[in-house]
């Protein structure tokens, strides 16, 4: 049954309004024990990221039509902060990433991925930074740090992740922008994994750097729409996921200088139910093979590991968010290798847009609808 407890009403700060309502918690099974649901914040419009603020439980979230709003510890949301770049929002572009800096209790640095359009109505992915005010109310002075070259999107693919490695570089995760064949063409950005500094410059033992015609921000290359990005805690490696096209969906722990198949290898078809016409079979000669796969795509998007203290039976885990599947995906680890897969949360019946391990070792989730909710997920017993 559900359990009453106190929890915030998600209201705009120049509201006048209680900060305490009485909401319900859910509970959910799974096979190491039941799981809580507790609803943090609601009313966010196709939210697509979440990135956690130091000191005192706020978090920022960025909204897919284009704004990017605080929600503090009390789960109170804010109006849309101000400095934000202008989208794309098409499709399904938009506002999409958030990352802290690495050193942000220094630089208060704030970056954001998102669909930018060109001059000629097309559309890729860039990144920018800027400087949270110290009133939490704006992003001051935004700087583009990166753009996809060229732009090809009208709409689709745009990936994208941000993820520092612990050396304090940026991984890029980009779409081909359903333009298959540029994810084998190292001129362009499209279905590449890109590796930068954070002011944007090009790290110099980047793989291809000098490889004549290459774009030097290059780290691996033939992946198809890269929604999900993390750092392996134990391993210090960036693991990347991409949504297949019908089936083979799929992780990857790329390497550098690395060609991952698309669209020569795949283990999907087409939407059509014809197979992918560049592909070779499910392999492909000078490719590497997925370190996972799903045969029947459960449209991933969001990815964390879990290494807190809090939830022990959770350690050494993997989490996934699924759009179509609508679930949370549990895939247990032993060291690198996927040994089992659990599907939660189907009950909710809501499309996971994102998923992150707190500071308090709980899981956070978004998820994606146009009256999306921000979600607070623990194993009840413990």
């Amino acid at each position: 049954m559900p359990h009453p407890a106190i929890r915030a009403l998600s209201c705009g700060f120049a509201l006048a309004c209680s900060s305490l309502v009485l909401a319900e918690v859910e509970y959910h099974d799974s096979e190491l024990g039941r799981i809580s649901v507790e609803e943090v914040a609601h009313g966010l419009k196709y939210p697509w990221a979440v990135a956690f603020l130091p000191d005192d439980g706020a978090m920022l979230v960025t909204e897919r039509p284009g704004s990017l709003r605080l929600v503090d510890a009390e789960g109170r949301l804010s109006d849309p902060l101000d400095g934000v770049p202008q989208v794309y929002a098409q499709g399904q572009g938009g506002l999409l990433d958030v990352q802290l800096s690495p050193d942000f209790h220094k630089d208060r640095l704030v970056y954001l991925s998102y669909a930018q359009q060109g001059d000629d109505g097309k559309a890729g992915t860039a990144v920018g930074r800027g400087r949270l005010a110290d009133d939490r109310r704006s992003l001051e002075g935004f700087t583009v740090i990166f753009e996809q070259r060229p732009k090809l999107s009208s709409g689709l693919h745009f990936g994208s992740r941000l993820v520092f490695d612990g050396e304090g570089r940026l991984f890029v995760a980009l779409g081909e922008n359903n333009q298959r064949p540029t994810a084998q063409d190292l001129d362009k950005h499209q279905g590449k994994l890109v590796r930068i500094e954070p002011d944007g410059q090009v790290p110099q033992d980047n793989p291809f750097v000098n490889t004549e015609g290459a774009q030097p921000e290059i780290w691996s290359y033939g992946h198809r729409n890269q929604q999900g990005a993390a750092l392996n805690p134990w391993s210090g490696e960036v693991w990347t996921h991409e949504h297949g096209p019908r089936g083979g969906d799929e992780i990857n722990i790329p390497q550098p200088g690395r060609n991952y198949g698309w669209p020569l290898a795949t283990h999907g078809i087409d939407y059509s139910g014809s197979p992918i016409s560049e592909a070779l079979g499910e392999s492909a000669p000078d490719t590497e093979p997925p370190h996972h796969v799903w045969r029947q795509s459960p449209a991933i998007s969001g990815m964390a590991f879990y290494d807190a203290e809090r939830f022990a039976p959770w350690q050494q885990n993997l989490f996934v968010g699924a759009l179509l599947d609508r679930s949370l995906i549990r895939l247990q680890l032993d060291g690198d290798r996927v040994v089992h897969d659990e599907r939660l949360l189907k009950d909710l019946n809501e499309r996971i847009r994102d998923v992150r391990l707190g500071p308090d070792g709980y899981l956070y989730l978004l998820t994606d609808s146009s009256k999306g909710r921000l979600l607070r997920i623990a194993l009840a017993d413990r």
